[in-house]
């Protein structure tokens, strides 16, 4: 029995056999394949190779067409490789006797030969080593294409175990087929992350080298709230889990019945719960649970699962699809937050080397003024067909609000003299994100109607820690003082100016901080779906004076650790039936 620890994304514990889903071109693991699937991993090889002879000889042809025969000889060395039985065949016969898979025989054969070529000496033949691993990432290459359709032809449910999905990979998996996942890399709060949460199985990332450890087919227990991945677990770890599992089922049953109740403290403060969604599909769900609304609508989705940019009408009939799910109930839309993932920095002549603080969110938008006004055009279209509001991601300046106040109003001036039906009061808000935003809620607060605290952002700028990265994962937590001191701020100020401040990020599904969060005057939370019914729970357990009491304690503390423990207390003494562990996923 292996246990792994890593970073918890999606609460719930899940059993089963293990699916691995290897990224060859980054990385090729060692695994070993079950017996019955050896011939098919020959075939996988057989038919990477065939296409591999294909693609080069059209590369031949179409060279020789244009630039002469000469040039064209540059593929004959390639595929002179792939007819060689000398290379060939011990791959096959590698992957049959030890039960390898294609991708690891090949990358050792053709790392082999590379090396050899090296060791020569000669310029020339270190040429050929550069030749040797192109065509190794030319095979690889194909042997990952069947991999993701061998994804997709799963039939039987399995935990599905990568190195790392793309957003677009995590929103693809069937929930009934995947019954969870863990990665080597990730964070919390990274965008995959952010959509595997809504598809509502366990899910652990940040394993670094779980994909090493496990093989295609071993019995696996993944543990979402606790971050644990355990490999082959013995018989009392499994017993364990499988009355764990049940014990969830039975808890998840019992909180349906809250859907329909009111989010209501005990003294009858009303405690509005709105969703955090990627898709209009998620609407259901949401309001199944009892969700009010949409407090987070994350447009860049739309980019992200898409291999082409959406048209204005791809995000009108998105937004306009939303409203008329939500019959009414509000839809608060976040312009594009892109730019500190792999979508913006592929398509840039140079990739930033720190993302993170460079040209993303709004600062993107503004600099790529096409793309933001088709976005704002599609949001006022939607805006005449039910309650919508807008707010802008990543804002720092008062001169960049005002930048981005005054393209919104000229899309407007165009939408009217278009003939464009849409609301003319549509409220305008900003995520308060940095804590150069949050340190100037006040100034801020005059120039729009509504906040949004998006504390996944703001933790990892004011502490410094980027949130992706799975080596300092620990160090980013919303229990350090300073960022509690900086949310008590932004609601202060909202509170003098009379504006509603809601909290979007991740912590406003964590029941550990609920009582914090009211008790530091927030009256709306938006949060995952799948977390409104735990929410709600501790909501109508606890009335205003006694979170307010906890607030101010907290407030009294310097660390993190006083913090936390502080919180997890008080949430046993409301349920002292959990023993330290509710809620139990």
């Amino acid at each position: 029995m292996e246990v792994i620890k890593g970073i918890p994304v999606a609460p719930g514990v899940v059993i089963g056999r293990a699916f691995v889903l290897d990224d060859v071109r980054e990385r090729v693991p060692y695994h070993i394949v079950h017996a019955d699937d050896v011939e098919a991993e020959v075939s996988r090889f057989d038919a990477a190779v065939a296409q591999a002879i294909k693609d080069l000889e059209t590369a031949r042809t179409r060279a020789k067409e244009k630039l002469g025969p000469e040039p064209a000889k540059i593929f004959e060395f390639h595929l002179g490789l792939l007819h060689d039985k000398t290379l060939i065949d011990p791959i096959r016969h590698r992957i049959v006797s030890e039960r390898v898979t294609a991708a690891y025989a090949v990358a050792e054969a053709f790392r082999d030969l590379a090396d050899r070529f090296r060791a020569m000496g000669s310029d020339v033949f270190r040429q050929k080593a550069t030749d040797v691993m192109d065509l190794d990432h030319r095979l690889l290459g194909h042997l990952v294409e069947q991999a993701r359709d061998r994804l997709a032809g799963v039939a039987e449910p399995v935990i599905l175990f990568a190195h790392e999905l793309t957003p677009a990979q995590a929103a693809s998996l069937d929930p009934t087929k995947i019954t969870g996942f863990a990665t080597d890399a990730g964070g919390r709060t990274s965008h995959t992350s952010i959509v595997a949460a809504a598809l509502g199985i366990p899910v652990v990332v940040g394993c670094q080298r779980v994909t090493r450890q496990v093989h295609e087919g071993d019995q696996v227990i993944v543990d979402g709230k606790s971050g644990l991945v355990i490999i082959r677990p013995d018989m009392e770890t499994l017993a364990e889990y499988e009355l764990s599992a049940e014990r969830i089922a039975g808890f998840r049953a019992d909180l349906k019945d809250l859907a329909s109740l009111e989010s209501t403290t005990r003294d009858g403060t009303h405690i509005t719960l709105l969703g955090n969604i990627e898709f209009a599909h998620e609407i259901d769900a949401l309001l199944a649970g009892g969700g009010e609304g949409v407090g987070l609508y994350r447009t860049e989705f739309l980019y992200l699962t898409s291999a082409t940019e959406p048209t204005e009408e791809e995000h009108f009939e998105a937004y306009r699809t939303s409203i008329e799910l939500l019959k009414g109930k509000p839809l608060t839309i976040r312009t594009l937050d892109l730019g500190a993932d792999k979508y913006t920095q592929m398509r840039a002549e140079e990739p930033e080397r720190n993302p993170f603080l460079g040209l993303r969110s709004i600062r993107y938008c503004l600099q790529n003024l096409p793309m933001f006004k088709t976005q704002l055009r599609a949001i006022l279209r939607a805006s005449a067909h039910g309650p919508l509001k807008v707010m802008f991601p990543l804002i720092s300046t008062a001169a960049e609000l005002r930048q981005t106040k005054m393209i919104f109003n000229d899309v407007m001036e165009e939408c009217t003299d278009d003939g464009i039906e849409f609301d003319r009061n549509i409220e305008l808000g900003i995520m308060i994100e940095v804590p150069s935003a949050a340190l100037m809620a006040s100034q801020f607060a005059r120039e729009v109607s509504f906040f949004s605290i998006g504390t996944n952002d703001l933790i990892q700028y004011t502490l410094a820690v980027d949130r992706g990265n799975e080596r300092v994962a620990n160090l980013y937590t919303a229990t350090n003082p300073a960022v509690i001191h900086l949310i008590k701020n932004v609601i202060r100020a909202s509170r003098r100016f009379n504006i509603e401040t809601s909290l979007c990020g991740e912590i406003a599904g964590d029941v550990t901080y609920t009582m914090l969060l009211i008790g530091l005057g927030l009256r709306t939370l938006s949060l995952v779906p799948s977390q409104i019914p735990h929410v709600k729970r501790v909501i109508r357990s606890v009335d205003i004076p006694q979170c307010e009491r906890l607030a101010r304690k907290v407030g009294s503390f310097d660390s993190e650790r006083q913090v936390m423990n502080c919180l997890r207390d008080e949430l046993d003494k409301v349920f002292p039936e959990a023993n330290g562990g509710w809620p139990a996923g």
